[in-house]
């Protein structure tokens, strides 16, 4: 898996990156949820949050995911980031509009 391709499409909401680790990474790995976290060393509850895209992935989480799945952290923490600033853009336009720009 490539490591530097997060792709953003305006107006799209950014892919969480627990969707990836759910519907491409497990299936490619032919892995468990369980398998896949006893190898992470983390509970199959908190594999679960971060999955079903409630739990963002942490640095540490995605050191862990980087070590698995050989790809680095980078690219899950980039997925993260785009997906969490894409939710805090929308979630504080009001308050933006508010802020003027600087000269």
């Amino acid at each position: 898996m490539r490591e530097d391709i997060v792709i953003e499409q305006p107006g799209r909401c950014p892919t969480h990156p627990g969707t990836l680790l759910r519907e491409v990474v497990l299936p490619a790995l032919d892995s468990s949820v369980a398998d896949a976290a006893r190898k992470l060393r983390v509970s199959r509850q908190t594999l679960h949050r971060v999955l079903s895209g409630k739990m963002a992935v942490t640095p540490e989480m995605a050191v862990r995911l980087g070590k698995f799945c050989g790809n680095g952290p980078g690219l899950w923490l980039r997925m993260q980031a785009a997906y969490d600033l894409w939710h805090a853009e929308r979630r504080m336009k009001g308050e933006l509009r508010r802020i003027p720009r600087a000269a």
